[in-house]
């Protein structure tokens, strides 16, 4: 059986740019001037291992698919959108001789699950190519990789010959998306779907309830969608769509439906379900999330009952989330009957109230099929052992709930809404037990009123590590984006590539570390997700157009070089200012940074010698330093960018200093002056680099940091030392 993929399809101006895109990022990947990395240097996640032959094969007479073993519908539809991504990359096929590419498959019955065979070898020669898997989600795996074997070149599409051997170190390889907070259209998950399927991503955790709003159409309970998603929120259909598109690409769906916290929404909907009095929503300085169901109402499980039985039948997948998490003890222990029930049945803290209550949850979810996952904070007190514990505070954690005999999913450290850069969420293991948490040092230097409350985020650093049976327990880990600063056309920037980042290291092995090696990659992999869907870039010129109409030329330049700044600081500085943050340009910077990463290395290599990079140096510098003029003056009259052009100016004198050093430029009182703002600017950096210091430091302009110290840093010192 064969299988045609023809390379034509999409409009010649659109193929064209992205033909030129995947050039322009192969050239950012090397740090090169026109160069482009041989695309086996380029996959990502890394392979177990991978063989590299010489030389390349030409696809430019496209490819066809000869199927070895039968193809189910499923598998003709994998090799369809391969086709499809396949010409959104190499362009239009000629007509020479097809590239072949055979394909087997194995069955597998536990496909959709944990234990799914995820296995697959690759083979791509002159001739051809062979794909062997051993059930579904090996061959869309194996197309992955295979997709990303592929680059243009002056004389046409071409394929790397290579062997590969992969499979994934776990199971579970999610990404939290958070619906609640910012509503996002079916078309948007899709297109998440998408991206993880091309970057081995295999679960969607689709939050779908909170104190901002109740995102799913319930029959059972219909005010869910008539006052608490307040008009926004899922029909059961386009659940059901959801969740069949995420399986055709080897994605499960795991939904997270709160209890007993984070139910502001529902609570509105059926407030006679509550343990307190409602909040005044329109009230500021409030923490709406506080609100709590009332455990002791006989209602309130009946409730929860039939809701989870409703919507665990819009989810086929194992799991079910209940939440869990940031339970505030006194909507219990205030409430004076809650406070008699506890004392009448030997329940001395909220904590032990909570645990029988999650015990019931987790009996219900398992009587209708399903085990209960929560996060970590259900783990405080003796609860099933079946119970899957995801630890989000520290990584300490993880060794608690593993040690109770819990399977565990890993998300501590893996927060994308904390904005740190790939590299940071890079660095930590989800075995490893200190990777995540506040430090000793930080909490002495910011001592809190109420340290009870830090307790649970700090680093453990007697933690023990994990052992052998405690590793097994670690089914995986995901990628979190709450979405409290993040607008639906932010989604893509704020996910991508940082989640791509994550989908290494949940796949890949563990001495897979090598930083400068991930940054250079992830342009590339950034690029291939642009062409074949994703819409980070073009969100972000609609988005930047909005905030200066006409001329948002120097809004662009400006917002290449700055990230926002970190670990909730963008949150505090939105307690003051609310939604407009999200229209600010901090919400187009990319916590990457992309052209700030490249100048930086650069920079570092020109001080070591490289001295013919001087010339594109020179070329970024200036375009930095003759941008400020142009910002200032589009600024005028728009509040959102007058409150930036500090940092515009900044930027412009550290750009200028920067040239004063690649011109020769004689004197010392300017260099003093440079690193005078250089400490300015690192200090900046420091006053978010962690959580408390977030809390208690003022913050720069606009929450902009300025990405390209490091490499400033090494033109004036002639020193190259490692990037914030």
């Amino acid at each position: 059986m064969t299988h045609n993929v023809s390379l034509r399809g999409l409009s010649s101006s659109r193929r064209c740019a992205r033909v030129a895109w995947l050039l322009l990022a192969g050239s950012v990947l090397t740090g090169e001037l026109g160069g482009v990395a041989r695309a086996e240097e380029a996959l990502l996640p890394v392979p177990q291992t991978v063989s590299v032959s010489n030389g390349v094969a030409s696809i430019g007479g496209g490819i066809q698919v000869v199927w070895d073993t039968r193809p189910s519908p499923l598998l003709r539809r994998a090799a369809a959108r391969f086709t499809t991504r396949l010409a959104a990359i190499a362009g239009p096929a000629g007509r020479g001789t097809p590239y072949v590419l055979h394909i087997s498959a194995g069955q597998d019955r536990a496909y959709l699950s944990v234990d799914e065979k995820e296995r697959y070898a690759l083979t791509t020669s002159v001739s051809g190519a062979r794909l062997e898997a051993d059930g579904p989600a090996g061959v869309m795996h194996g197309l992955a990789t295979l997709l990303q074997l592929v680059r243009v070149a002056p004389q046409g599409a071409l394929v790397e010959r290579v062997h590969v051997e992969d499979a994934p170190r776990f199971a579970w390889r999610g990404l939290l998306m958070d619906v609640s907070r910012h509503f996002d259209t079916v078309e948007t998950v899709e297109r998440q779907l998408d991206a993880m399927e091309l970057v081995k991503l295999n679960v969607l955790h689709w939050h779908l309830s909170d104190g901002a709003g109740f995102r799913v159409e319930s029959r059972m309970f219909p005010k869910l969608q008539s006052v608490a998603s307040h008009g926004q929120y899922y029909t059961q259909a386009q659940i059901r769509e959801v969740v069949a598109y995420a399986a055709d690409r080897g994605i499960r769906v795991v939904p997270e439906i709160d209890v007993p916290g984070h139910v502001l929404a529902i609570l509105q909907a059926y407030p006679e379900l509550a343990a307190q009095p409602l909040p005044d929503v329109s009230a500021k300085g409030l923490n709406l999330n506080n609100a709590a169901l009332d455990p002791t109402n006989p209602q309130t499980l009946h409730f929860v009952r039939v809701l989870y039985g409703e919507m665990g039948a819009l989810f086929p997948d194992r799991y079910v989330h209940a939440g869990g998490d940031e339970v505030v003890s006194s909507q219990w222990t205030k409430n004076p009957a809650i406070a008699a029930y506890m004392k009448a049945h030997g329940f001395e803290t909220a904590a032990a109230l909570q645990a029988a209550f999650t015990g019931e949850v987790a009996k219900i979810v398992s009587a209708q099929g399903h085990v209960m996952m929560g996060w970590d904070e259900v783990s405080e007190a003796p609860i099933p052992k079946n119970v899957v514990v995801e630890p989000w505070r520290a990584s300490k954690w993880t060794g608690t709930a593993t040690r109770a005999g819990h399977p565990v999913v890993v998300s501590a450290g893996y927060y994308l809404d904390l904005l740190r850069p790939s590299v940071a969420h890079y660095a930590v293991d989800p075995f490893d037990t200190k990777a995540e948490g506040i430090t000793a040092e930080q909490l002495a230097k910011y001592p809190s009123k109420h340290p009870e409350f830090w307790a649970p985020f700090a680093m453990d650093e007697h933690a023990l590590p994990l052992d052998d049976g405690q590793k097994a327990l670690v089914m995986g880990a995901e990628g979190t984006l709450w979405a409290e600063m993040v607008s639906e056309p932010m989604l893509d920037g704020r996910l991508w590539p940082r989640m791509a980042a994550l989908a290494e290291r949940f796949w890949s092995g563990q001495d897979v570390r090598d930083v400068p090696d991930l940054e250079r990659r992830l342009p590339l992999v950034m690029a291939e997700l642009e062409a074949t869907g994703l819409q980070a870039t073009q969100h972000r010129e609609v988005m930047r157009e909005a905030m200066a109409p006409g001329h948002s030329e120097p809004l662009k330049i400006l917002t290449e070089v700055t990230v926002p700044v970190r670990n909730y600081a963008l949150n505090h500085l939105a307690a003051s200012s609310g939604d407009a943050i999200l229209s600010a340009p901090a919400a187009v910077t990319d916590p990457d940074a992309f052209v700030a990463l490249r100048f930086n290395e650069m920079a570092a290599r020109y001080v070591r010698g490289e001295r013919r990079l001087a010339v594109p140096l020179r070329e970024m510098l200036q375009r930095w330093s003759g941008n400020d003029a142009a910002f200032v003056v589009g600024a005028k009259g728009i509040p959102v960018l007058e409150a930036v052009v500090p940092v515009s100016h900044a930027v412009g004198l550290l750009s200028r200093a920067g040239l004063g050093v690649l011109d020769g430029r004689e004197g010392s009182a300017w260099r003093i002056d440079a690193s005078r703002l250089l400490q300015e600017q690192q200090a900046a950096f420091e006053n978010s680099a962690n959580m408390l210091a977030s809390a208690h430091s003022p913050q720069p302009p606009g929450g902009l940091l300025i990405a390209i110290l490091p490499g400033i840093r090494a033109l004036l010192t002639g020193v190259a030392k490692p990037a914030e």
